[in-house]
């Protein structure tokens, strides 16, 4: 029999049960995200190769730069209270709020729509990037990038990187990848700066998966990209393109390279 104590403490349960079965069918403001594509810059797409150069001498290149991607559920996808709590203890897996991956307040054609046009922009920056630290003039280079169905402007960075060293290398004749398969991501501005992107720790794996050895990381976020290193992977964290470079270098030739 439920003394009066018991009877209360029941009857306050309820509406707490009640509330977590209703959150396990309530849709939730989260995206669940996992390790996407990667894509060589110095290679070809569909055909087309990544990065066209016209109006001066181009070198081939060995090696890779892969800039890498993170696949999500879509803007109005409904993600409950049971999708949440089995990707939270998966590696391969990831919870992030829905704004740090879409933009709020836009239908799912609008919001592609933006992060194409994020794409577009980060494509400028890094040209303009590139050929600053070359010490080119845009006028006399004509470069085009082309990667279809990537959106954002997280491969600003290995854009540009892969523009350096189709015209310039290492700068001492050899290739900026040492002929190894490097992987990273990372926004780039026209002047160089590199800044932080999302889903580190699953890009780290996408670009394992797909034979990377190196991974350039904005330092920022260094700590993410540590928590589900994949073996075999080692970090090089990046602030600027001429970082960048450097850090590709110093890799090759046996000089001191930073490490996260």
């Amino acid at each position: 029999m439920l003394t009066r104590r018991s009877r209360t403490l029941a009857l306050c349960a309820l509406p707490v049960l009640a509330l977590f079965g209703a959150a396990a069918f309530a849709p939730l403001p989260f995206t669940l995200a996992q390790p996407g594509t990667t894509a060589n810059v110095l290679g070809d797409d569909d055909g087309t190769p990544v990065i066209s150069i016209q109006g001066t001498p181009t070198r081939p290149t060995k090696g890779q730069l892969r800039m890498t991607t993170i696949v999500a559920t879509a803007p109005t996808a409904d993600v409950g209270l049971g999708d949440v709590i089995d990707s939270w203890f998966r590696t391969d897996r990831a919870v992030m709020p829905r704004d740090s991956v879409y933009p709020s307040g836009g239908s799912e054609k609008e919001i592609e729509k933006h992060n194409l046009d994020d794409m577009a922009k980060s494509q400028d920056s890094a040209v303009d990037a590139a050929l600053h630290y070359l010490g080119k003039k845009p006028g006399s280079v004509d470069v085009t990038l082309h990667l279809a169905d990537v959106g954002g402007p997280s491969a600003g960075l290995f854009f540009a990187l892969g523009i350096v060293d189709k015209l310039d290398g290492d700068g001492s004749g050899g290739d900026l990848t040492g002929g190894r398969t490097i992987a990273g991501t990372g926004t780039i501005q026209a002047d160089g700066e590199v800044g932080a992107v999302g889903g580190v720790s699953l890009k780290t794996q996408a670009a394992r998966r797909d034979g990377a050895s190196v991974f350039l990381v904005p330092k920022a976020e260094c700590k993410e990209a540590k928590s589900e290193l994949p073996k075999g992977l080692r970090l090089i964290p990046v602030t600027t393109l001429k970082g960048a470079v450097d850090s590709l270098r110093a890799l090759d030739h046996g000089g001191k390279v930073p490490g996260c």
